[in-house]
């Protein structure tokens, strides 16, 4: 009898723990990533310049790139620089601008990716996205998940807490764009990868119920391996669905229409998933979504991230048509502006001030 089965995409290795920066030598030593040793390095001018010097000798050969910002010009710049240099990986060592960077350069090179994240911003670590601003703003672009994955807790500490906390809010969407997924499946017949589905809203869930706090190691664990599997939610399924839903239109609408005021991208989008479970009358998982969210200081209301109600109220009548073809609570209940309006006064008197 035949065994039906089907391969996962996901990294090699994945090393999440303090101290996971002082063998990484070691780990691109290893020949199904770096058979020849020859390396490029794709780092930031900030915290990026200062881990080089604490890396570089044990990194005899590798070449240094420094980045300039998260756009899709310094991605194709990048591309260019490292093109000629005959490398076996490049290794993308930073936030999450610059490993963006790194994934779209290494992409258009034809060379796997290392990921060596230094906060925990957001799920982009170990997805098959690249998220990179453009003329038009801002566009997602598809991109080979990454050969390899390091996070260390000793380093993710040193970030801003602003950026390890917007990781919270992303993951914790996973489960309000698992809900609209599941309601496309229903409502619109749209296919539904199952096993996708369940490892995106378990990474989730972990996130949401655990009871620690930014300040310890056993909670960075569960956050950094709840983002990582998102990732590779989002590469089982081929698709960002895992990961999108509402609470990401609500997040790129906010982009679109206030590009100058934008907030870190798990903030906009925890906001977006607790007003997104709202809107389905998921009374108990919103009053759990905005307790977590504010026990780790992350907003669930648009004033404490610089938009006005009516901003956002703008921004979720706005939000479909961002991601066209998507089908999630938005677009199932196609709400007018004053529906929206009254739906969120609701919101705002059910979870409090």
């Amino acid at each position: 009898m035949p065994l039906l089965t089907r391969l996962i995409p996901s990294p090699l290795s994945v090393d999440i723990r303090p101290g996971a920066l002082d063998d990484l030598a070691g780990l691109l030593a290893d020949r199904r990533i770096a058979p020849t040793g020859k390396l490029a390095f794709a780092i930031s001018a900030g915290s990026g310049r200062l881990l080089r010097e604490r890396l570089a000798p044990a990194l005899d050969g590798a070449d240094w790139y420094e980045v300039g910002g998260g756009t899709l010009d310094d991605a194709i710049e990048l591309a260019g620089a490292m093109k000629s240099g005959h490398y076996d990986a490049v290794v993308g060592l930073g936030g999450g601008k610059i490993i963006d960077c790194a994934k779209l350069a290494a992409s258009r090179i034809g060379l796997p990716l290392v990921a060596v994240a230094t906060n925990l911003a957001h799920d982009g670590l170990c997805s098959p996205v690249a998220t990179l601003d453009n003329d038009a703003g801002r566009g997602s672009y598809g991109v080979p998940s990454p050969i390899a994955v390091v996070i260390d807790l000793d380093v993710i500490r040193q970030a801003p807490a602003r950026f390890v906390r917007s990781g919270i809010g992303d993951a914790i969407s996973n489960i309000s764009a698992v809900a609209d997924w599941e309601l496309a499946h229903r409502e619109r017949g749209q296919s539904i990868d199952g096993l996708a589905a369940a490892i995106a809203r378990q990474a989730g869930e972990a996130v949401l119920r655990h009871p620690g706090s930014c300040d310890d190691d056993a909670f960075l664990t569960a956050l950094a391996e709840g983002l990582v599997l998102t990732g590779i939610a989002m590469s089982v399924a081929g698709d960002s669905r895992p990961a999108s839903g509402a609470c990401h239109e609500i997040n790129h609408a906010l982009d679109l229409l206030h590009p100058q005021r934008r907030a870190p991208h798990g903030e906009q989008c925890g906001l977006g998933a607790a007003f997104a479970m709202h809107l389905r009358g998921a009374r108990a998982e919103t009053r759990l979504i905005v307790e977590t969210l504010r026990r780790h200081r992350l907003p669930v209301l648009p004033g404490e991230i610089g938009f006005s109600d009516d901003e956002f109220v703008q921004a979720v009548e706005f939000a479909p048509r961002t991601r066209p073809g998507r089908y999630t609570i938005l677009e199932h209940l196609d709400l007018t502006t004053d529906e929206i309006r009254d739906t969120y006064a609701d919101y705002v008197k059910t979870i409090g001030s």
